[in-house]
């Protein structure tokens, strides 16, 4: 695993053998951040990496500028991980929370103007995250939500779905807040 692209492009991480994260492949994350530079502005941007695993997604937007990123992790051996490269790599403006996903979701009142979500492919509550993200109004106006996910999951009929962009076995389905009109 590496990171793509920004002030530590080329540098790679490495978890141990026994790490049980599935994190994000090179190509599908080179490709979706090759989707995200013609539509955001990374300066300014405020990131929550949700189910952070590896943390990959976290150090890919704070390498690129990202001005703060949030880190959900649960498990143990994953968060510590998170905290030691955040420190190796000094991304100061990565945060790392050890929390379950769905309890942080329904109490952290905060907006953010992108989220990531890169949950276990076989997680049978995957399919609630939009829903909960829209209705607990976590993004920005212009905000983005990107949910990674295995050929299975169809957002395609959610109101907030946008799009899908398809890179070998990985999915992402794009979400945006709909505007109400006046």
């Amino acid at each position: 695993m590496r990171i793509v692209s920004g002030t530590h492009k080329g540098r790679r991480i490495s978890p141990d053998k026994n790490f049980k994260a599935r994190p994000t492949t090179d190509f599908a994350k080179e490709s979706l951040f090759n989707v995200l530079n013609n539509v955001i502005d990374f300066e300014d941007l405020k990131v929550l990496d949700l189910f952070g695993g590896t943390g990959g997604i976290s150090y890919e937007f704070a390498s690129r500028g990202a001005e703060k990123v949030m880190c959900v992790e649960k498990n143990h051996n994953h968060f510590s991980f998170i905290q030691k490269t955040i420190k190796e790599l000094k991304f100061e403006q990565i945060q790392v929370i050890k929390s379950d996903v769905f309890r942080f979701l329904r109490n952290f009142p905060q907006k953010f103007d992108l989220i990531f979500a890169d949950p276990p492919f076989a997680m049978k509550s995957l399919e609630t995250i939009p829903n909960l993200v829209f209705e607990k109004e976590l993004l920005t106006e212009d905000g983005l939500l990107i949910i990674e996910h295995g050929s299975s999951n169809d957002f395609s009929e959610h109101p907030n779905f946008t799009e899908k962009r398809v890179y070998g076995s990985v999915n992402f389905s794009f979400f945006k807040s709909i505007k109400e009109s006046e």
